[in-house]
C-alpha cells in the first residue's frame, strides 16, 4: 500500500498539485454516495474517459476497502484505473488512480481521488472531489492537472442521473 495510506480510513493530504471540483445535488448524502458508487457505468462519460484499447461499455467500483475501480469493453477486456482505499458510506470515498500521464493502467503511479459527501440539508448534499498527489507525475504534473480539470465535465454526468432520479436538481461544478 502506497505510503500516504496510513490506514483504512485516513490518507495523509500531502500539499502541492491537486483539482479540486464542488458539484450539489438535491438529494440525500446516502443517495448520492449511492449513485456515485453503485451507478458509476451509468454517469460516467465512456465515451470520452477511458483507456482500454476498445471503448468500454461500462465502469464498475467494487464497493469495499481493496475493491478495483475498473472498465469493462463489450469483449469482456477489463481495463484497471485504480482502487478503493477508504469506503465510508455515505460520507466518504478515496481511490487510488493508478493511470499514467500516457493514460496507461500503471501501479507504479498512484494519485488520490477523494470524493466527500456533504449534507447541507436533508435532500441536498454538496459533492466534494479532490484529485491530489499529481506530483507523482514528475515533470507532467502540471500537464496532468490540466488534463485533470476534465473532473468538471465528469462530474455533470453524475448530477444528470442523480437529477434523473426523480428528486435531484444538480446546481452545477466549480
Amino acid at each position: 500500500m502506497n505510503s500516504s495510506v496510513k490506514r483504512a480510513g485516513a490518507v495523509a493530504r500531502a500539499p502541492g498539485l491537486v483539482v479540486q471540483k464542488t458539484v450539489t445535488v438535491n438529494t440525500s448524502a446516502q443517495k448520492a454516495f449511492n449513485i456515485f458508487t453503485e451507478q458509476i457505468g451509468r454517469w460516467w462519460p465512456l465515451e470520452m474517459a477511458h483507456i482500454g484499447e476498445q471503448p468500454a461499455q461500462t465502469a464498475i467500483l467494487e464497493p469495499r476497502v481493496g475493491g478495483r475501480w475498473y472498465e469493462r469493453a463489450a469483449d469482456g477486456v477489463e481495463c484497471d484505473w485504480g482502487r478503493v482505499l477508504v469506503w465510508d458510506p455515505p460520507d466518504r470515498l478515496v481511490m487510488a488512480w493508478e493511470i499514467s500521464s500516457e493514460w496507461k493502467h500503471d501501479v507504479r503511479v498512484q494519485t488520490f481521488v477523494e470524493v466527500r459527501f456533504i449534507p447541507e440539508g436533508p435532500k441536498t448534499t454538496r459533492v466534494e472531489l479532490e484529485h491530489r498527489g499529481l506530483e507523482a507525475y514528475g515533470d507532467k504534473a502540471a500537464a496532468m492537472q490540466r488534463q485533470l480539470e476534465g473532473w468538471a465535465t465528469i462530474l455533470q454526468g453524475f448530477v444528470t442521473v442523480a437529477d434523473a432520479s426523480g428528486t435531484s436538481t444538480g446546481s452545477g461544478t466549480s
